[in-house]
């Protein structure tokens, strides 16, 4: 049988290539012999975009970016989170389900207190109770659809981890319910490097926005941090930010081929060209599609609708299900 593969990314930003290699093409990959379920999570954006007009922008956006890049809305369920209310009804049972303790660890709620006290700060400055529980959010996102797997980069593996959590304690409690959905993470890609070798991310700033034009996109590729090797010097691939890349956008063939220039010693400036060109020739067309459909806005709307219904459809009855166990009139 088929397993679910369940994605979402949130509005909170221009689509970068972290999240391209990261998320959207390996679930993208795996949805050729699985069953994938897509969303746009624009309630999960809540908790950082509070502004009407950006939020719309970013949610158009996140889901021309999921049609440009390859997703077919005929053959999977591809929806607007906040257009399936059974997503919340569910997020609150699981909460009454869930720990304080067991939020108080999220990652995301960690780091905010990690930097407050760091400056002196009151424990819970900039925290609203949407970024707390998040995770509980993110689990009924996994869990209504009995989810098998989750594409994830390496920093989201414990929101999988919790929904597991969160799943067993329900079935425990009340009999078998929910499936234990796993992760999946690309390990050779498992945390993206940006411009400046850190991880890409938004709050660095060192991201490289999946469909820049192609003159920009040179101009930030040039900007990537190098060594000091000189053209003729061995240079190590797989501690190259140009060549990790490099690899998401080339044949293996041509992957092999450049691993042999650089250990050969291949000049920055020429490993930089063959990156962009790599690039670029991949991303020329999704580039086109996107621009169609943040013009064509009414076309979205209709993907996203038809899209609601069928998943409203495959959450109804396990919510059902869910809420009889409970005592809640279904």
């Amino acid at each position: 049988m088929k397993k679910t593969v369940l994605t979402g990314i949130k509005p909170t930003g221009r689509i970068h290539l972290g999240n391209y290699i990261g998320a959207i093409k390996p679930a993208l990959e795996l949805a050729a012999e699985e069953d994938p379920v897509y969303f746009v999570a624009d309630y999960h954006g809540l908790t950082k975009i509070q502004d009407a007009e950006q939020m719309k922008d970013l949610s158009y956006g996140i889901a021309a970016t999921w049609l440009a890049l390859g997703l077919d809305p005929s053959t999977s369920i591809f929806y607007r989170q906040s257009d399936v209310p059974e997503i919340f009804e569910l997020s609150w049972i699981l909460a009454c389900f869930s720990s304080k303790g067991l939020m108080n660890r999220a990652h995301a709620y960690k780091a905010i207190v990690d930097q407050n006290r760091e400056t002196g700060r009151e424990i819970d400055d900039g925290v609203n109770m949407g970024l707390f529980t998040y995770p509980i959010l993110m689990a009924s996102d996994i869990l209504l659809f009995q989810s098998d797997l989750v594409p994830v980069g390496k920093d989201q593996i414990q929101h999988v981890e919790i929904a597991r959590d969160l799943a067993d304690t329900f079935n425990r409690q009340f009999g078998e319910t929910f499936k234990l959905p796993d992760y999946v993470v690309k390990e050779e890609s498992a945390v993206i490097p940006g411009l400046d070798g850190r991880k890409m991310s938004k709050s660095y700033h060192n991201t490289i926005p999946i469909f820049e034009e192609p003159e920009k996109l040179k101009k930030l590729i040039n900007k990537i941090k190098t060594d000091s090797t000189k053209p003729h010097e061995a240079k190590d691939p797989d501690d190259s930010t140009v060549f990790a890349l490099y690899r998401e956008f080339a044949s293996q063939d041509e992957v092999s081929k450049m691993r042999d220039r650089f250990e050969n010693g291949i000049g920055w400036g020429e490993a930089k060209k063959e990156l962009f060109e790599a690039m670029n020739h991949v991303l020329e067309e999704p580039r086109r599609k996107y621009k169609y459909y943040m013009e064509n806005r009414e076309e979205l709307d209709r993907i996203l609708a038809e899209g609601a219904g069928k998943a409203r459809a495959k959450a109804k009855p396990l919510l059902n299900e869910v809420k009889q166990k409970i005592g809640i009139k279904a």
